[in-house]
């Protein structure tokens, strides 16, 4: 079923509309590439008869359909993983779901991929989860792009129509960053151009789908190389033994290197290499491993062994941008659980910075982020975590916020580069106003409104005057006293924790 291990491995999936044909072009792929057992053949053969809508043909979307409400609805709702070969490489496709309800599963599909095709209906054109599937891409680091105007033998392989399709969605994606687009014709449920060039086409000058999966070189969206691996687990079977297992994300790591553990920015070198088969010199990007070191160092489940120099800094407060997952908007002080790579915090959303409008992907100012919206925000978490720029690191630029109540996933996020500071730019900082001043700025109207119901409570209920008017005298002083109190001394907390984690970044 797969290629030769030698051979490369290219791991992509399916987007766009609901309807697109996106299961259907991965089953018939798979039909194609002859990737499918004799016994699956025939259970294809009952079920689209049972559950098929192309008559008495196959249904190859039933190859990927498995769920029992997804065969009834004629709709994807889980992600599909899907593993198959040709003489050239071999492949893992997702096949995602393109119901705007299920856009975080497509997200999921898409975190891991290397490639997109994003299949767009002849009849239909451009639409809106065609947009908003094709920034989500572009923000998880997918560079690569497949563009897959499927349906052509709805408008008689029409030139224009695709030409037409094809020029629109280049001019609407020109800002989104990615390295190629490559358009291709198809008619899914027939094969035409998946495997071979169809007859149907004479016009089309280009790869067929497979030529085209078998040859590209996707970008990479990260540019480091140097060796990172989050710990998953410190293994100590015994006392002659202390390990650090974890798979690697990014470089290579060899016996008698020197690395770093942070956050605590201890060094030491590793002393052993120890694989699933056993000890070895070397290990790269992507397997698991445990690593023995030659000192005895403070190392614990989240923090992260790397090289020296490295990219990686350990950060409390950091600029993200979200996929909102749940039905349960977002909004600035919501108290989440951070979780990223093998590290896990709580987070606050310190600030709501904007959305991104799905037409125009242009940000605009917004109070909450409801499901599906994407946003920038910044975020404030209680410990350090170790984290780097997505566009930098991929497996340690991204993370997941989870609600604390229902333990459910609430976004998906990406790390941005931090919002440039006032001495960056050259800028003097504004005159600090003073400590009595600041305090006066805390009262605003609904503080006052606070303190006279509070004052007229007591009056009511003793029905003194002057003691009334001395809860309302103590309460405006205080208030705002202690609030500017405990911003200062937050602020102080914070800046030595950060500078502390400042001194060991550099390392």
């Amino acid at each position: 079923m797969l290629a030769p291990r030698a051979q490369s491995l290219l791991r992509f999936f399916t987007c766009g509309s609901v309807d697109d044909g996106k299961s259907t072009l991965i089953g018939r792929m798979l039909y194609d590439t002859n990737s499918i057992f004799e016994d699956q053949l025939e259970a294809l053969e009952r079920d689209s008869k049972k559950f098929g809508t192309q008559g008495a043909n196959l249904d190859f979307a039933l190859l990927l359909d498995g769920l029992s409400a997804e065969r009834e609805q004629g709709i994807t709702i889980d992600v599909a993983y899907r593993y198959f070969g040709s003489n050239k490489r071999a492949f893992i496709v997702a096949d995602t779901p393109g119901h705007e309800q299920y856009t975080r599963n497509m997200a999921t599909g898409a975190s891991t991929a290397e490639l997109a095709i994003i299949l767009i209906d002849a009849r239909k054109g451009i639409l809106p989860q065609t947009r908003r599937h094709s920034f989500i891409v572009s923000m998880l680091g997918v560079r690569d792009i497949v563009l897959a105007v499927n349906k052509m033998d709805l408008v008689g392989f029409d030139e224009d129509v695709f030409n037409t399709i094809v020029e629109a969605y280049r001019e609407l994606t020109a800002g989104l960053g990615f390295a190629h687009v490559v358009a291709i014709p198809l008619s899914a449920r027939d094969g035409d151009n998946i495997a071979i060039h169809s007859q149907r086409t004479p016009w089309y000058r280009g790869p067929s789908l497979l030529a085209h999966l078998e040859t590209v070189e996707p970008v990479s969206a990260s540019a480091e190389t140097v060796f990172a691996m989050p710990v998953q687990w410190v293994n100590r079977p015994d006392l002659d033994f202390r390990g650090y297992a974890g798979t690697i994300a990014s470089g290579e790591i060899k016996r008698g290197d020197e690395i770093v553990a942070l956050p605590g920015a201890r060094r030491s070198k590793v002393a052993r290499i120890i694989g699933p088969d056993g000890e070895r010199a070397q290990a790269i990007a992507g397997e698991a491993v445990t690593l023995t070191l030659t000192d005895e160092i403070d190392v614990s489940r989240g923090d992260v062994l790397a090289s020296t120099p490295h990219h990686l800094k350990p950060r409390r407060n950091m600029d993200a941008r979200l996929l909102w997952m749940i039905d349960a908007p977002l909004a600035p002080g919501r108290d989440y659980i951070i979780q990223l790579a093998t590290g896990t915090a709580n987070a606050r959303i310190a600030a709501l910075h904007h959305q991104i409008d799905v037409e125009s992907f242009l940000p605009r100012p917004t109070q909450m982020l409801t499901m599906n919206q994407i946003g920038l925000v910044s975020l404030a978490c209680d410990k350090p975590l170790v984290m780097a720029d997505y566009r930098k690191d991929r497996e340690l630029g991204a993370f997941i916020l989870i609600d604390r109540l229902t333990n459910h996933t609430a976004a998906l996020g990406v790390i941005e580069p931090a919002v440039p500071t006032a001495a960056e730019f050259n800028i003097a900082p504004a005159v600090e106003p003073s400590f009595l001043a600041r305090i006066a700025t805390r009262m605003d109207a609904s503080d006052i409104a606070l303190s006279v119901a509070l004052s007229s409570g007591v009056y009511v209920l003793t029905g003194n005057q002057w003691a009334a008017g001395a809860v309302l005298t103590t309460d405006v002083i205080l208030r705002p006293l202690i609030a500017e109190l405990r911003s200062r001394t937050r602020a102080r907390v914070e800046g030595g924790l950060d500078d502390g984690n400042e001194s060991g970044a550099g390392i």
